[in-house]
C-alpha cells in the first residue's frame, strides 16, 4: 500500500488506464485500504470538479427554468472585486513604488465571505435598478456586471501586478488543489443538496408560476434572493479551481443538457448532477491522457467545459432528431 498513498498512481496513464485505475482506488477507499488524506492529486482534482459541477447543476438547473443565467454571469464575476479586495487588505502597500506587496498568508475565509458579499450587492443593485428605476433587467444586470467586474480587472491589473492572483482567480488553477479544496465544495454541494430538498416546492412554483406563488403567500423575492445566495456560494466555491470566467459554463452546460432531455424537474435535477459529475471525471483523465501521449499540460477545467460542450451537442443533435420524427409522423 505504500506505492498507493506515496506515488502518482496516474502517471503515464491514458484515458482507459486512467478510469480503470481511479475505479480500482475507489474500491479501496470504501474497504478502508485507502485513506481520505491518501488521495492523489489526480482525484483530488477530480473530487472538486465533480463537487463544483453538482452544485452548478442544481443553482443551474433553476436559473435556466426562470431565465436567469445573465444574472448568474454577472455573480461569478463580480466576486472578483471581493476576491482582490480582501488580498488587498491582508497585505502592504509600498507608497514609494506603487507595489502591492503580500506580507502575510491569504485568508480563504475573509476571501470567500468579501466575494459572498459582493454577490448580494450584485443582485441587490440589479434588482433595485430594475424595479426602483424601471430599467429592463438585462439592461441593469449589464451595467452592474459590467461596472464591478471593471473595478476588480482594475484593482488585479494596477494593485497586484505581481503577485500571481490574477490568473488564478480569473481562469483558476486545478493544479494547485488540496483537501482543503474538496472539503469547500463538498459542504457547499451538501448546502445546496439541503436547501432545494427542503424549499422544493417553494422553489419550483416560484419558477414556474410566480403568481400563483404570492397567492399562496410564498414569497418570490426571497427565494430569488436565497437563489442568488447559493449562486453566489457556488461561485466562490469554484474559484481556486475554474475561476471567476469558466463557472459560468458549469452552471450552465449541465442544466441545459439535461433539460434537451427531460421535462421532469426532479429528473433534470439529477441528470444535471450526473451529466457534470461524469463530464469532469472524463476531463481529468483526457487532461492526464494528453500529458502522458502529447505532453501538453492542457487547462484540466478548460478540458472539462470542452466536455460538457461535446454532451450538449449530442443532446441537442439527439433533441432534433426526435423531433423530426415526431413531425414525420403527425
Amino acid at each position: 500500500m505504500e506505492s498507493l498513498v506515496h506515488l502518482n498512481p496516474y502517471e503515464g496513464k491514458t484515458v482507459f488506464g486512467f478510469l480503470l485505475q481511479f475505479v480500482i482506488r475507489i474500491g479501496y477507499f470504501l474497504f478502508g485500504e485507502l485513506s481520505f488524506s491518501d488521495l492523489a492529486s489526480d482525484e483530488i482534482q477530480v473530487i472538486v470538479l465533480a463537487g463544483v459541477s453538482a452544485s452548478s447543476a442544481l443553482v443551474g438547473s433553476f436559473l435556466v427554468l426562470r431565465k436567469m443565467t445573465m444574472l448568474a454571469n454577472s455573480l461569478s464575476h463580480t466576486i472578483l472585486l471581493g476576491i482582490v479586495s480582501v488580498y488587498l487588505l491582508t497585505g502592504a502597500h509600498d507608497g514609494l513604488s506603487n507595489v502591492f506587496v503580500h506580507v502575510e498568508p491569504i485568508n480563504i475565509h475573509a476571501m470567500l465571505l468579501a466575494a459572498l458579499a459582493t454577490g448580494l450587492v450584485t443582485a441587490f443593485l440589479t434588482e433595485f435598478l430594475t424595479k426602483v428605476a424601471r430599467l429592463q433587467e438585462d439592461a441593469s444586470t449589464g451595467l452592474i456586471f459590467s461596472s464591478l467586474f471593471a473595478l476588480g480587472i482594475i484593482l488585479v491589473t494596477l494593485l497586484t501586478r505581481n503577485a500571481h492572483i490574477g490568473t488564478e482567480v480569473v481562469m483558476g488553477n486545478v493544479d494547485a488543489l488540496r483537501l482543503d479544496d474538496c472539503k469547500l465544495v463538498l459542504v457547499i454541494f451538501a448546502i445546496n443538496a439541503a436547501l432545494f430538498t427542503l424549499f422544493f416546492k417553494e422553489f419550483k412554483i416560484t419558477t414556474f408560476d410566480p403568481a400563483l406563488s404570492q397567492a399562496f403567500g410564498i414569497s418570490t423575492v426571497f427565494f430569488n434572493y436565497l437563489l442568488m445566495t447559493q449562486v453566489s456560494c457556488t461561485a466562490i466555491g469554484a474559484f481556486r479551481a475554474v475561476g471567476a470566467l469558466m463557472v459560468l459554463a458549469f452552471i450552465t452546460g449541465p442544466a441545459l443538457t439535461a433539460r434537451l432531455l427531460t421535462n421532469d424537474l426532479k429528473g433534470m435535477l439529477f441528470l444535471a448532477i450526473g451529466l457534470g459529475s461524469i463530464a469532469s471525471l472524463i476531463g481529468v483523465a483526457l487532461s492526464r491522457h494528453f500529458l502522458t501521449v502529447y505532453g501538453l499540460a492542457l487547462s484540466t477545467g478548460g478540458v472539462v467545459v470542452c466536455t460538457l460542450t461535446v454532451f450538449f451537442a449530442v443532446a441537442a443533435l439527439y433533441r432534433c432528431s426526435v423531433d423530426f420524427s415526431l413531425r414525420d409522423v403527425a
